[in-house]
């Protein structure tokens, strides 16, 4: 397809009328990302300034909305200055490069900003960039194993040097963490045997990123199965990689079914999803409203997290307007009603769950698959721009006013 990025939804000049929708919606967060690439065009020196008043003007917009701007500082835009000096992730220095950045944005925009994001989904601009997924991930690479986990270890060790030069640069003044799609381990059952393989599968299956992060060192199954590919690392990156966070934040779409498996040498065994199991408008959105309980209660059992954001979390849909201009996703209304559910139960246990934020307010450019597939609670005429909100929409917009999934409305 010939689709690309270049207007999308055309935020970067309406971004006072999506301020409005989240008003009208009755958000008090939004989790939007600043383009490294339109702050430092290289990478690294000078700064763009133009590029970076835009965040200024929309943060300064949240505020006088009463919404709390929370702020992502790589959701996969990589300079191409990077690309071609260092090899993108594969040196070093854009470890180095990517401190330089956070810092420059916590010095920016720490007074405006409540919570950072470092970076976002480690698997999809490395494991699918760089062999998974080539054909559909930037930057479609082929590379070795050895490669790409030194990649992946460069990542990790830019994360730490990210949280490291925000907290010099904004101190305790704002949170800081991460926006991870950790494996959705669910146990198959509610047994102690299938939930104690769930919690390490978790464990294992984030290896080579959430683990480290959390916990200072590599899993060791991934370090053997590595072997001589394993990464290259001191203990000093380590201890970076392993700065303390403030929260997790967890981008859930789709369970991991997990069972106690006594046969395999791991203790548990990964069930998939056959044909027949209910999923919705991508390939991989299997229906599995449990990952909003289980990943946190793993994750807060598992690390002692203090708090935990769902920071993704919705489905794409067929949306079509009808005759009225009106947008009937109700697919996305159970989606968001059973996970919020789930997410309720979590919070009742006593789990540190403390946000969620629905993935996504508008309809928007889907990477590989351009416009065919919209996620939004907003549905986006792309020739004229125009937001019209969904069922989805007024449903989320309810349960904010009830502060509640179900119940009747406040008078």
């Amino acid at each position: 397809m010939d689709h690309t990025g270049d207007v999308a939804t055309d935020h970067y000049h309406r971004y006072k009328d999506d301020v409005a929708l989240m008003k009208a919606l009755g958000l008090k967060a939004y989790r939007f990302s600043v383009s490294w690439s339109r702050v430092l065009p290289e990478g690294t020196g000078r700064i763009n300034e133009a590029g970076l008043d835009f965040y200024k003007r929309l943060t300064d917009e949240l505020l006088a909305a009463g919404i709390e701007p929370w702020l992502t500082l790589f959701h996969w835009d990589l300079p191409q200055a990077l690309e071609d000096r260092f090899g993108g992730w594969e040196g070093k220095e854009c470890s180095q490069a990517f401190g330089e950045y956070a810092g420059i944005i916590g010095e920016r925009l720490g007074d405006r900003v409540r919570g950072f994001f470092t970076t976002n989904e480690f698997v999809c601009f490395l494991d699918k960039g760089y062999g998974l997924d080539p054909e559909l991930f930037a930057p479609g690479k082929h590379v070795s194993r050895r490669v790409i986990n030194q990649a992946r270890h460069h990542a990790i060790y830019g994360h730490g040097l990210a949280v490291q030069a925000l907290r010099a640069a904004c101190g305790s003044s704002v949170r800081i963490g991460i926006a991870e799609n950790l494996p959705g381990c669910v146990p198959v059952r509610e047994t102690e045997e299938d939930i104690a393989a769930a919690r390490e599968a978790m464990r294992e299956m984030s290896g080579m990123y959430l683990t480290p992060i959390m916990e200072g060192a590599y899993h060791p199954a991934y370090l053997e199965r590595q072997g001589a590919d394993a990464p290259v690392f001191t203990d000093e990156e380590m201890r970076v990689i392993n700065s303390p966070l403030d929260f997790v934040g967890l981008n859930l779409y789709a369970p991991t079914y997990i069972r106690h498996a006594p046969e395999t040498a791991r203790g548990w065994a990964h069930l998939s999803c056959d044909e027949s199991y209910p999923r919705l408008t991508m390939p991989w959105l299997f229906m599995g409203p449990s990952i909003l309980y289980w990943a946190p209660r793993l994750v807060a059992e598992t690390w002692k997290v203090p708090a935990i954001y769902v920071t993704e979390s919705g489905c794409a849909n067929g949306d079509r307007p009808d005759e009225a201009n009106e947008i009937w996703d109700t697919a996305r209304m159970m989606y968001l009603q059973q996970h919020l559910i789930a997410g309720h139960r979590a919070i009742t246990e006593g789990y540190p769950l403390k946000g969620y934020f629905v993935w996504s307010l508008t309809d928007n450019f889907e990477w590989a698959f351009g416009y065919t597939r919209r996620f939004g609670i907003h549905y986006v005429n792309y020739e004229t721009q125009e937001r019209t909100p969904k069922l989805s929409a007024k449903f989320y917009g309810d349960v904010i006013r009830r502060n509640a999934v179900g119940g009747p409305l406040p008078s």
